[in-house]
């Protein structure tokens, strides 16, 4: 995950402040909280403790004590609910086991735990208590009424992206995926972001493993075949008419446009150098095709090898971190580890609802959403989050920020 802020609070209009905040704001214009959503109420909790679920034994221990950390650092104002910590182990069974001991305790908002899975095994007793639940996983298929998946997801991604290119006037989307989760998830992101745009529906192709599924993939997806086929047959005619001059120039044009205008990838390391090699093979050149890639290409490594410059990827603004990174480190003497800032914000926000009046359903969806570590966000009814990403695009000698992270929730792509 990439994250950040502190210095980008203060300019957040309308927003809930939450890093580096020590109390409650309301953002101007303010006018309650929208309606409960059905099925799920929350309880009011006002005084009540908030429980951290966090794998304190196990591989993940070193993490799981990180996101405690950063969750008191939240928490450490006066008038802040408690701190109810509880060892998930780092498995679904110790995560349920510690969601039913923070029940039981009369807790009244859960924030974590760190995984899927764990999330799953949560969701049914936190429900059936009217708890809600802030998890750091970022799979969106846990997202649901009274419990929202705090980590930086495909849709949001997908979303800011796809807002920019349609203001640039590119509205042909295609994908070239691997079979994957996170594949299937930025196909069905694109899909989605697509229609909320008034796009046609995108051509997403899936691949396998191995070179040869890569490359079949970009083949179909460029419709090569088709575009090729009608110059490819000039040539054999001019072949046969032993017209060499003639062979010669059409040999040197190139064949028709591709049929879309942005293409979305998601794949990393080799095997996006792999794939990239089949770009201009295919005549799927930039400018005239922007790439579209997942914000792990923010990380050189990721992308080590490719040639995808002028690529877009969406993300948090990382200079936006500082002022938590400063923080962390001068509570702690180290750096804040990734996923810390997410355990901040649910923390925050905690603290934020309790001062409030509590953790009801409708307070934590307000409309006026919330500013956090990781920039603008609002709790969506349905479960999901909403996010303010700056766009990124690859260049030469790394990547540039060409937009900055929206400060309000009207803003598009969010």
């Amino acid at each position: 995950m990439i994250g950040r802020t502190c210095s980008l609070l203060g300019a957040v209009f309308g927003l809930t402040l939450l890093a580096g905040c020590t109390s409650y704001q309301g953002g101007p214009g303010y006018a309650g909280p929208p309606p409960l959503t059905p099925g799920f109420a929350g309880a009011p909790s006002s005084g009540r403790a908030v429980a951290i679920l966090a794998p304190l034994t196990g591989p993940n221990a070193e993490r799981g004590d990180a996101l405690v950390k950063a969750a008191r650092l939240a928490l450490a104002t006066p008038g802040a609910p408690m701190l109810d910590v509880r060892d998930t182990g780092g498995t679904p069974q110790g995560a349920a086991a510690a969601a039913a001991a923070a029940l039981g305790a009369g807790d009244g908002l859960i924030i974590g735990p760190l995984t899927a899975s764990e999330t799953a095994a949560v969701v049914a007793p936190a429900q059936a208590a009217g708890v809600a639940v802030l998890s750091f996983t970022n799979d969106s298929a846990q997202a649901r009424p009274g419990v929202w998946t705090l980590g930086l997801t495909p849709a949001q991604q997908v979303r800011r992206m796809v807002g920019a290119v349609v203001a640039q006037g590119k509205t042909r989307f295609a994908a070239v995926l691997p079979q994957s989760d996170f594949g299937t998830a930025m196909g069905n992101a694109l899909t989605q972001a697509a229609a909320a745009a008034g796009a046609p529906p995108p051509d997403i192709h899936f691949h396998g493993d191995g070179n040869a599924a890569i490359a079949a993939a970009m083949r179909d997806v460029s419709g090569y075949t088709s575009r090729r086929g009608p110059l490819d047959a000039r040539i054999r005619a001019a072949k046969a008419a032993h017209d060499t001059r003639l062979v010669a120039d059409l040999s040197r044009q190139g064949v028709g446009p591709a049929p879309f205008d942005a293409l979305l990838l998601a794949d990393t390391g080799d095997r996006l150098a792999w794939l990239s090699t089949f770009l201009a093979y295919y005549d799927i050149d930039p400018p005239s095709i922007r790439l579209l890639g997942p914000a792990q290409w923010a990380a050189p490594a990721a992308r080590s090898g490719a040639s995808v410059n002028g690529a877009y990827y969406a993300a948090p603004d990382p200079a936006a971190r500082s002022g938590f990174d400063q923080s962390y480190a001068a509570k702690y003497g180290t750096p804040a580890p990734g996923l810390a800032d997410l355990a901040y914000d649910a923390a925050a926000i905690a603290r934020v609802m309790a001062q409030g009046g509590g953790f009801s359903a409708g307070s934590l969806t307000r409309a006026d959403g919330f500013a956090g570590v990781d920039g603008v966000l609002a709790l969506q009814p349905d479960g999901g989050v909403r996010r303010g990403l700056a766009l990124f695009q690859v260049q030469r000698d790394g990547a540039a920020m060409i937009e900055p992270a929206p400060e309000t929730l009207s803003a598009p792509g969010i």
